[in-house]
């Protein structure tokens, strides 16, 4: 019997069943085994691929997971891992591209997608700014500060500075809540407060402050406080 031979015939037909239909009709470990082969087309990673699904449960899980737990999985190494953590580099990438240049009102949709894909498995607090033009079209999205937001760790200078560079009309404020408790603490009350007054200051409106908690989303602007 030739492993082998039936090994590339496999991995062949995968990237033709790819290339023919997309991601329609593969199971998650047809997809994370697809992802690994591109760090060693030659290697068998059909069971390297179900264990890596076994053990973090999920794809979404698989892609998020740390390099060092990947290697962990027999079979799994540096370049298989460069398979998975490139998949999921592109992804974020197209996704922050296609909300560039997009009504934040009417996408507002789109982008907590890409927020919620963007932060919901950190472990630790971000906070992004979203600069808008005058027709509320999204300019950029920017990440400012890590850690837990508190009024010493936000610097509404910073916000300031950078809306002007990036010739902002409008702001949104976005964080992360790692404890998947989307409801404001009284630092972020705080901290949006004061954002909002220096904001003010240069003339620059602030539309929102979004906090991102797993799948949860709690809007500042929808309960009353923006």
């Amino acid at each position: 019997m030739n492993t082998s031979k039936d090994n590339k015939g496999h991995r062949q037909r995968l990237r033709e069943k790819f290339l023919k239909n997309g991601l329609d009709g593969f199971l998650d470990y047809e997809i994370i085994e697809l992802l690994l082969t591109l760090g060693t087309p030659r290697k068998d990673c059909k069971q390297s691929a179900k264990d890596a699904l076994k053990k973090f449960g999920s794809l979404k899980a698989v892609l998020e997971a740390e390099p060092a737990e990947l290697k962990e999985i027999k079979g799994i190494g540096d370049n298989n891992v460069f398979g998975l953590k490139i998949a999921q580099s592109v992804s974020r990438r197209y996704l922050a591209d296609r909300i560039i240049d997009q009504d934040f009102i009417r996408s507002a949709d789109e982008v907590i997608d890409y927020l919620k894909h963007n932060l919901r498995d950190k472990s630790r607090e971000v906070f992004l700014v979203i600069y808008l033009n005058g027709r509320n079209q999204i300019l950029k999205m920017e990440e400012l500060f890590q850690g837990t937001l508190t009024t010493s760790a936000v610097y509404p200078r910073e916000v300031v500075k950078r809306a002007l560079v990036n010739d902002a009309a409008a702001l949104v404020f976005v964080h992360n809540h790692p404890s998947g408790n989307p409801n404001p603490s009284q630092d972020d009350l705080t901290i949006t407060k004061k954002l909002k007054e220096a904001a003010q200051a240069i003339d620059v409106s602030v539309h929102d402050h979004l906090i991102i908690a797993g799948n949860d989303v709690y809007s500042f602007a929808d309960h009353g406080l923006i």
